[in-house]
């Protein structure tokens, strides 16, 4: 009986050094979720909506249209601030066709290379972070050229038909005013369209056609695809020997039985504490607990094997997903060896809870 004690007492201190050794060169958490940056869709105009070819949860390309706004009474408001440039142009003795083109011409061009901006911006970024081909992030940065191109083009263009309205005309304040209502009528007619920010999809759509859409508030909410990473809750004590680009093993409740390798992108440095109250006075917490509760830290992780920027990555991902995560933080072969067996079993068990 002895025998059988001690045994069981040196199983359980083994057991009881290798979790507070692991706790600081494998720390491991049943905490983490799926996070993605989420982007709220707010009209900038009101009206009735008319047009949603948004499906919910179906993915869609940067730029592909979410939804559309009864663009008619826009449409009528540029025809009359192009009759109110004509009427201008006439009474100074110029013609005004020409620059109403030109500046029509480059309200597109300023539209179009704003998309290809917020576009270009996370191609870039995801080259950064070497999960897209160089050739693809050049063909974004070739896009952007010639969209800049454009817009120096309708420039030179609207420059070209100002001198040859003169002037006289054009320092004619009612020509000025009535091109300024003319470029700001087209610019709430190109808000009636409602277009995805970047590649992923839309979820919980809740609007349909004849819903009327508000000016600054949300018509339906937008994930954006080419952006997700794991979120890792990790205590302080996890975090001592923790660094940027520590490997990573992460299982996903989505896909049970797997272990997906990854990395340590960034490790958040300052989190939310109820220690101020609202006119700023400190407010200290009463705790009369043998033990504080742990303060945790999330750490974002990136999923080697998924690429954000496709798509149609066999890795499915879900927002605020749960997920298991165990941080190889030392070279040590032995706890390692223990960690990746940890992970593996938590694998396992994922089919089951």
């Amino acid at each position: 009986m002895d025998k059988f004690i001690k045994i069981i007492t040196a199983i359980a201190l083994i057991l009881f050094v290798w979790y507070v050794a692991a706790d600081r060169v494998t720390p491991f958490t049943s905490n983490a979720r799926v996070k993605a940056i989420v982007t709220p869709i707010i009209p900038r105009v009101s009206g009735t909506v008319i047009e949603i070819p948004a499906k919910e949860s179906e993915a869609v390309e940067a730029g592909a249209l979410l939804a559309r706004i009864d663009p008619r009474q826009f449409e009528i408001a540029v025809a009359l601030k192009q009759a109110e440039l004509e009427t201008a142009t006439q009474e100074a003795g110029a013609s005004s066709a020409d620059v109403a083109r030109a500046q029509a011409q480059l309200a597109r061009a300023l539209a179009d290379l704003e998309n290809i901006n917020i576009q270009s911006a996370r191609w870039f970024e995801l080259e950064r972070k070497k999960l897209i081909p160089k050739a693809r992030a050049d063909e974004a940065r070739a896009t952007l050229s010639d969209a800049e191109s454009a817009v120096n083009v309708a420039k030179a263009e609207l420059e070209r038909a100002r001198r040859h309205l003169g002037r006289e005309g054009l320092e004619n304040p009612r020509i000025k005013a009535a091109l300024s209502n003319l470029a700001s009528a087209e610019l709430d007619l190109s808000f009636t369209e409602l277009r995805a920010p970047a590649r992923g999809g839309v979820v919980n759509l809740t609007v349909a056609a004849g819903a009327q859409a508000q000016t600054g508030k949300t018509l339906m909410t937008f994930v954006d695809g080419g952006n997700i990473w794991v979120e890792a809750y990790m205590t302080e004590n996890n975090l001592g020997h923790v660094q940027k680009g520590d490997p990573v093993d992460v299982v996903l409740d989505t896909h049970p039985g797997q272990v997906f390798k990854g990395h340590i992108e960034s490790i958040v440095s300052a989190v939310y504490h109820e220690s101020l109250g609202a006119d700023g006075l400190p407010n200290p917490q009463n705790k009369n607990k043998w033990l504080r509760e742990s303060q945790r830290f999330p750490v974002r992780i990136l999923l080697s094997e998924h690429h954000s920027a496709d798509i149609h990555d066999d890795i499915k991902l879900f927002l605020n997903g749960q997920a298991d995560v165990i941080i190889y933080a030392s070279n040590n072969g032995v706890m390692n060896l223990l960690g990746g067996l940890y992970i593996r079993v938590a694998a396992m068990l994922s089919y089951i809870y």
